[in-house]
């Protein structure tokens, strides 16, 4: 076993992704039979007691389309609403039943973006998911794709897992697909090869990654998958990417599918989120000065440094930091409404409480609310 495999089996709170096609068949609708795979593996990684599982799973809209009498997953949001509504309670009622074989217990925990950017919410997710884990039972995750717009329309359950992973305080992360591994080239071509470990995001630059499968069930695809890797190492959380048939080999620290190293260090919690999971509802065009100074001097940003304000957003929304060129340099959480801004531009703190009061004589966004791009 290398040194890479052996952090797999000294890994004691590990969170665990399945992605639709995993779970479902190709016209949707739950494969029983897949499911009790994956919690047989699960169960027994479980059974000494010393490990812990996070369950992030895919397959609420998938496992909906054929008690709906739909084919493929649908493009409009209002029928894959309808699907997730239908399809979510399916879910998790096949994977309590499933988990009962062993006396495991299930929990579910339905997040989106805005559940975890924010300070307070982001707390309560890491209450909820923790004192299950400390009372014995098994979170079943999966993003509130009843409710939430931006998840379904530009997200999947990978990036969610690789939060999740920082959010619970993982020490592993493992991605399960229909595909073994990231390979150099399409798999399904001879002369291709699985890439064993990835040790910085340059040892695959020249890796010409896929999109969604064939099965029209899921959203990813490999992209998606190297993304969450990517977030997950570089906060410090080794990932191994492989498929869910081969899930066992991998949580038992076998040489299969692609060990993704870590690449840094553990971050602020609501930074991570703040920068991977939230929607920016506006933008602040900054001068010169000010960009120097948030993205080199670690500064708040000030009224004095901001040139133009856009967007629709309230105290505490996500906006993002912009240069004169209009590229994103960073992401924050406001301190002003968006009305009340413009009268603020170009003043210093000083003046603004002077003329205005001493509610004014703060930063627009605070440093502890402000991730560099």
């Amino acid at each position: 076993m290398t040194v890479a495999r052996q952090y797999v089996t000294e890994a004691r709170r590990i969170v665990v992704k399945v992605g639709s096609s995993s779970l479902t068949t190709a016209s949707g609708g739950l494969d029983a039979d897949r499911v009790d795979a994956l919690v047989d593996v699960l169960a027994k990684v479980r059974s000494g007691g010393e490990k812990e599982i996070v369950l992030v799973s895919s397959g609420a809209i998938a496992a909906g389309l054929a008690p709906l009498g739909l084919t493929r997953r649908p493009k409009d949001l209002a029928r894959q609403q309808a699907a997730a509504s239908v399809g979510q309670g399916l879910l998790v009622a096949r994977y309590t039943a499933s988990f009962a074989r062993y006396g495991i217990r299930v929990g579910q925990v339905l997040l989106t973006t805005d559940d975890t950017s924010r300070r307070a919410h982001y707390r309560n997710a890491y209450r909820t998911l923790d004192q299950l884990l400390a009372m014995g039972a098994l979170p079943v995750v999966n993003e509130n794709d009843t409710v939430a717009t931006d998840e379904i329309r530009f997200g999947d359950n990978d990036r969610l897992a690789a939060l999740v992973a920082h959010l619970v305080r993982a020490d592993l992360l493992v991605l399960l697909s229909d595909v073994d591994g990231l390979y150099d080239g399409d798999p399904s071509r001879p002369g291709t090869s699985r890439i064993a470990e990835v040790r910085e995001q340059s040892d695959i630059a020249h890796v010409e990654i896929g999109s969604a499968g064939k099965a029209g069930v899921g959203t990813g695809g490999m992209v998606t998958k190297v993304e969450a890797a990517r977030i997950a190492a570089a906060a410090g959380i080794p990932v191994v990417l492989t498929s869910a048939v081969r899930a066992a080999d991998a949580l038992a620290g076998r040489d299969t599918g692609t060990y993704f190293h870590r690449t840094g260090r553990r971050s602020a919690d609501r930074l991570l989120w703040l920068a991977h999971a939230s929607t920016p509802l506006g933008h602040l065009t900054l001068d010169d000065g000010a960009v120097r100074a948030v993205t080199e001097g670690k500064k708040s940003l000030l009224a004095a440094g901001i040139a133009a304000v856009e967007g629709e957003f309230s105290a505490g929304d996500p906006v993002e930091l912009r240069d004169t060129a209009g590229r994103a340099v960073a992401r924050g959480l406001v301190n002003f409404d968006a009305k009340e801004i413009p009268q603020l531009l170009g003043r210093s703190t000083h003046e603004l409480a002077r003329e205005l009061g001493p509610e004014y004589e703060r930063e627009i966004v605070h440093r502890d609310d402000l991730v560099v791009m």
